[in-house]
C-alpha cells in the first residue's frame, strides 16, 4: 500500500529527490515527511486516484486468476473433511457407518448443492450415493490409496451430483438445489445495467471536464482561475475509473456469453441423459456416468459464472467511494457557471469530426504509418498512453483527448501513437522525442497517470516485477497485409531411397545370425480339443506291404528244375577230347 504514495513523492521533481543515488538518513525523513503529508490531504483527487488504482491492482486479476483461486479456497475448506475420510481405519460396524455419512457429508459439501445438515438433502444425497456406492464396498475402499480415495471420492461426487441434477429435471428430487441458471439470467443484465449507468455517469462527468479544459487551454486567463479547482486531476480520477469499469464490463460480457452457452448444452445433456434411460430397467454405467459426469462439470462452471459476478458486482460497488471528491469541489453550481458557452462532446463525437482526415504517407519518409486496411491486427495494437493523443496532453498542460486511429497510427521505435487531429498527429511526428519527454515529467509530477497512461516501461525502477511480465505479455507487433506467391519445383529427381539399406555393421550380424538360426530350426504344430474343428487336418502314413514267411521246408509242389551236366570238357588222358552228357534231373515223382 504504501509503494504508491512513495513513487509520487520520490518522482515529484519539487520535491528534489534523485533517485539515481541512495537515500540518505535526512532523505528518507523528508520522504516519510512528505509521504504522510500527502496521505493526510483528503482535499486532492490525485490521492483519491491512487487509492483506486491500489485497491483496483489487489483486488482484480483475470478470468482464470479468479476462478483458480475460488478452487484452491474450496480445496481448502475440504481437505479435513477429505483427510478423516482418507485416514479412517474402520473396522467394526458403527465406524463404517460413520464413515459413510461422512463421504456423503463430504459429497454434499464439495458440489454445493444444500447443506448436509438438512434431513432431506442427506437423505436424498444418501440415496443417490448407494446406487453406485452401496455400504458393501467400503471394505474395498478402505483398501486404497491415499490418492485413489481421494480420486474416487472426487468421481462419486460428480456422479451423485449428475444424478441429483437429473432427478431435479424429471421432477423427482432436486431438494435445496438453486436455479442457477435462471438467477445467471436474471442476475447478469441487473449487473450490467448497473455497471452501464454508473459507466455513463463517470463518462458524462468525463466528457465535462475535458470540454472546461479544453476551453481553458484556449483562454489563458480562465486557465489561471481554474488553478485551485484541479480539474485535471479530477478529469484523470474519472478516466481511470472509466478504465476500471470498462474492464469489469467486458468481464461480465464474457461471463454472459459462456452461461449462454452452457445452458445449451445442459440441455443437450439432460435430453441425451433421458434418451438413454427411457423405458430401462437396467443400464450400463458406462453409458449414463459419463453423462453424470458432464452434468457435474457444466453445474461447477455455472457455480463459477455465479462467483465471478458477484465479485465483479462487488469491485464496481467499492469503486464509488473514490469518485466521492467530485460532488464536494464540484458541485452542480459551480459545474454549470464552468460550462457557460462550452459545448460538451463526447469521445465518439470528437473521433466522427476527424474520421475523414487522414495522414499522408508521401509527406513524411522517415516515420511509418499504419491505416486500417493495410494493417491485418490494427484493432490489437498496443496503443500508447492508452489510446490518448500525446500531442494534445504534452501541448495543452495534461488534457486528455481520445485519439482517432483511422487518422493514423504513427510506429516510431517499435511504439504505437494516435492522435485526435491530422495536425497533432503531424507536429508529433516532426519531434517525437520532444513530446515524450514532455509526457515522461508531467507524470512525475502525478504519479497518478504512470497507470493510467500506461508508463510503466519509463518508470521501470518503481514497477513490480509482476507488472514488468504483464507490460511484455500486453505487446504486439503489427502484421502489415501484402500479396506474395511462390513457386517452387518439387520432386526434381526420383527417388532413390534403398528402403533395406542398412548402414550399421552390428545390424547387419544380428540379422545375419537370426538367418543362421532359423535354417537350423523345425517347425512344429499343435492341435487341441479347442482347435481341430477349426482348420483342415492331414495325417501322414507308410503305405502297407507284403509279409512273407519263411520255414525250413519247402512246401510247394512245381516240375522239378532240369540239372545237365556234360563230363569231360577239360581233356583226360588221350589227345581227342569227348563229352559225355549226364542228365541228374529228377523224375517227378521224386518230387
Amino acid at each position: 500500500m504504501i509503494h504508491p504514495w512513495v513513487k509520487a513523492v520520490v518522482l515529484d521533481p519539487s520535491n528534489g529527490f534523485n533517485t539515481d543515488r541512495t537515500l540518505t538518513k535526512s532523505d528518507v525523513q523528508k520522504l516519510v515527511k512528505l509521504c504522510v503529508n500527502r496521505l493526510l490531504d483528503s482535499k486532492n483527487p490525485s490521492l483519491d486516484t491512487i487509492k483506486m488504482q491500489v485497491y483496483f491492482d489487489m483486488n482484480y486479476t483475470s478470468r482464470e486468476e479468479f476462478l483458480e483461486e475460488h478452487h484452491r479456497v474450496i480445496e481448502s475448506r475440504l481437505s479435513s473433511v477429505s483427510r478423516e475420510i482418507t485416514d479412517s481405519r474402520a473396522c467394526v460396524r458403527e465406524e463404517l457407518e460413520s464413515l459413510y455419512r461422512k463421504i456423503v457429508s463430504y459429497v454434499l459439501l464439495r458440489s454445493g448443492l444444500g447443506s448436509p445438515t438438512d434431513i432431506k438433502i442427506v437423505r436424498e444425497a444418501t440415496a443417490a450415493l448407494q446406487s453406485v456406492f452401496p455400504q458393501t464396498e467400503l471394505g474395498t475402499f478402505l483398501t486404497l490409496s491415499k490418492k485413489d480415495k481421494e480420486r474416487q471420492l472426487k468421481e462419486l461426487t460428480m456422479i451423485v451430483t449428475g444424478i441429483r441434477l437429473f432427478n431435479r429435471d424429471c421432477g423427482k428430487g432436486g431438494e435445496g438445489i438453486d436455479d442457477l441458471p435462471a438467477i445467471l439470467q436474471e442476475a447478469i443484465p441487473a449487473t450490467t445495467q448497473h455497471v452501464d449507468s454508473q459507466l455513463e455517469a463517470v463518462q458524462d462527468q468525463a466528457y465535462r471536464y475535458t470540454a472546461i479544459l479544453e476551453k481553458a487551454a484556449k483562454n489563458p486567463l480562465m486557465s489561471q482561475e481554474l488553478q485551485p479547482y484541479m480539474l485535471r486531476e479530477a478529469l484523470y480520477n474519472v478516466r481511470q475509473c472509466e478504465i476500471f469499469l470498462q474492464v469489469i464490463l467486458s468481464d461480465i460480457i464474457t461471463c454472459a456469453q459462456e452461461v449462454e452457452m452452457m445452458i445449451k448444452q445442459l440441455e443437450a445433456q439432460l435430453e441425451q441423459l433421458k434418451l438413454t434411460v427411457k423405458s430401462k430397467t437396467a443400464i450400463p454405467t458406462s453409458q449414463v456416468f459419463p453423462i453424470f459426469i458432464a452434468l457435474s462439470n457444466l453445474w461447477t462452471s455455472f457455480q463459477d459464472e455465479t462467483v465471478l459476478i458477484s465479485i465483479l458486482s462487488n469491485l464496481t460497488t467499492h469503486l464509488e467511494p473514490f469518485l466521492g471528491a467530485h460532488d464536494l469541489f464540484f458541485p452542480e453550481k459551480v459545474m454549470q457557471v464552468l460550462l457557460d458557452g462550452v459545448t460538451v462532446k463526447t469521445d465518439v463525437c470528437r473521433i466522427k469530426e476527424h474520421i475523414e482526415d487522414k495522414v499522408n504517407v508521401a509527406d513524411f519518409k522517415k516515420v511509418e504509418w499504419l491505416f486500417p486496411e493495410t494493417t491485418a491486427n490494427f484493432d490489437k495494437l498496443l496503443i500508447q498512453y492508452r489510446g490518448f493523443c500525446a500531442y494534445t496532453f504534452a501541448t495543452t498542460d495534461g488534457l486528455l483527448l481520445p485519439g482517432n486511429p483511422s487518422i493514423g497510427i504513427l510506429k516510431y521505435k517499435d511504439k504505437y501513437y494516435t492522435f485526435n487531429t491530422r495536425d497533432a498527429a503531424y507536429s508529433f511526428a516532426e519531434n517525437p522525442e520532444n513530446y515524450i519527454d514532455i509526457i515522461r515529467e508531467k507524470a512525475k509530477k502525478n504519479a497518478e497517470l504512470i497507470q493510467l497512461l500506461e508508463l510503466h516501461q519509463q518508470f521501470e525502477t518503481f514497477i513490480q516485477y509482476s507488472q514488468m511480465k504483464e507490460v511484455d505479455k500486453r505487446y504486439i507487433k503489427p502484421i502489415t497485409k501484402c500479396e506474395t506467391g511462390t513457386q517452387t519445383d518439387t520432386h526434381l529427381l526420383p527417388p532413390t531411397i534403398v528402403r533395406s539399406y542398412e548402414w550399421n555393421e552390428w545390424e547387419l550380424r544380428r540379422k545375419a545370425i537370426k538367418l543362421a538360426n532359423l535354417r537350423r530350426k523345425v517347425t512344429h504344430s499343435v492341435q487341441t480339443d479347442h482347435s481341430h474343428m477349426r482348420r483342415e487336418n492331414y495325417s501322414q502314413v507308410y503305405p502297407s506291404k507284403d509279409v512273407g514267411t519263411q520255414s525250413m521246408r519247402e512246401g510247394s509242389s512245381r516240375v522239378p528244375r532240369p540239372q545237365i551236366y556234360i563230363a569231360g570238357l577239360r581233356g583226360g588222358q588221350t589227345k581227342t577230347t569227348y563229352g559225355v552228357k549226364v542228365n541228374l534231373t529228377r523224375a517227378v515223382d521224386e518230387t
